[in-house]
C-alpha cells in the first residue's frame, strides 16, 4: 500500500499529530509513505523509516506526487488542506485533486475523512471470527 501524505503550512501539525495517533498503521510493513518536504521530514523525526521525502509543495513536490499517481504508484493521498489561505502553487493542487479523481485514488483532504478511511482499511483486514 502507497500513501502520499501532504499538508499546507497550517495543516502540518494536524497531519504530523494524525500519522502519530495512528503510529501503527502508517508502520505497517505493507505500508509505504510518500511525502512532499517539510511534511515528510516532520513525520520522519517520529521514526517512520518507511517514507520517500520528495519536493516541497511549491518547489513540484505535489506534482511529483501526481506523477507517481498517473503511474499507479499511489494508492491513498492523504492532503490536508487549508481551505482558508491562499497558496503559491494552487494549479499543482488542483491537478492533484483532478487526477486523484481521473485515477479514482482514495483522497481524504480533511483528519475526519483520512480517520475514516484507516478505520475501514483496518476493518477490512481483519480476519472474521467463525
Amino acid at each position: 500500500m502507497n500513501i502520499a501524505i501532504i499538508a499546507h503550512d497550517n495543516k502540518k501539525a494536524e497531519l504530523t499529530f494524525f500519522v502519530k495517533t495512528f503510529f501503527h498503521f502508517f508502520t505497517r510493513q505493507d505500508c509505504n509513505l510518500f511525502a512532499t518536504g517539510n511534511t515528510g521530514r516532520s513525520v520522519e523525526k517520529m521514526g517512520i523509516s518507511n517514507i520517500t521525502i520528495l519536493q516541497s509543495g511549491p518547489m513540484g513536490g505535489d506534482a511529483q506526487i501526481a506523477a507517481l499517481l498517473v503511474e499507479g504508484k499511489i494508492d491513498i493521498v492523504f492532503f490536508f488542506i487549508d481551505p482558508l489561505d491562499s497558496h503559491p502553487h494552487e494549479v499543482d493542487v488542483h491537478m492533484l485533486l483532478r487526477l486523484c479523481n481521473v485515477h479514482n485514488i482514495t483522497l481524504a483532504t480533511n483528519k475526519a475523512t483520512a480517520t475514516h478511511i484507516i478505520h475501514s482499511i483496518l476493518a477490512s483486514s481483519k480476519i472474521p471470527q467463525s
